[in-house]
C-alpha cells in the first residue's frame, strides 16, 4: 500500500507533495529526523491530505497529477477551506 500525502505548513504558507509506503515514519521525518532537505526549512507541518493506492505506480500517477497546476489550485482551496 502506498500513500499520496499533501503537507501544509501554516507558518510559512507551503505545501508540499509526496508519496511513500510507511506515511508515519515518513511524516515524523519531514517534522523531526531529517536534517537536510526542502522540508526541513518550513517546519512543522500537517497532512491536509491523504490517498491510498495499492501500487506504487498509481501512487506515482496521482501525486504527478497534484503537482500540476490544478493540482496545486486544488490543493489551495484545500488550504483555504482549513
Amino acid at each position: 500500500m502506498f500513500t499520496v500525502y499533501v503537507l501544509y505548513s501554516e507558518k510559512f504558507d507551503k505545501i508540499y507533495i509526496g508519496y511513500t509506503s510507511d506515511i508515519k515514519a515518513r511524516f515524523k521525518s519531514h517534522n523531526e529526523l531529517a536534517t537536510k532537505g526542502w522540508t526541513v526549512k518550513f517546519r512543522p507541518w500537517k497532512i491536509i491530505h491523504k490517498e491510498i493506492f495499492d501500487s506504487k505506480a498509481d501512487a506515482m500517477r496521482r501525486e504527478k497529477q497534484l503537482k500540476t497546476s490544478r493540482g496545486r489550485e486544488w490543493i489551495r482551496n484545500l488550504v483555504k477551506s482549513l
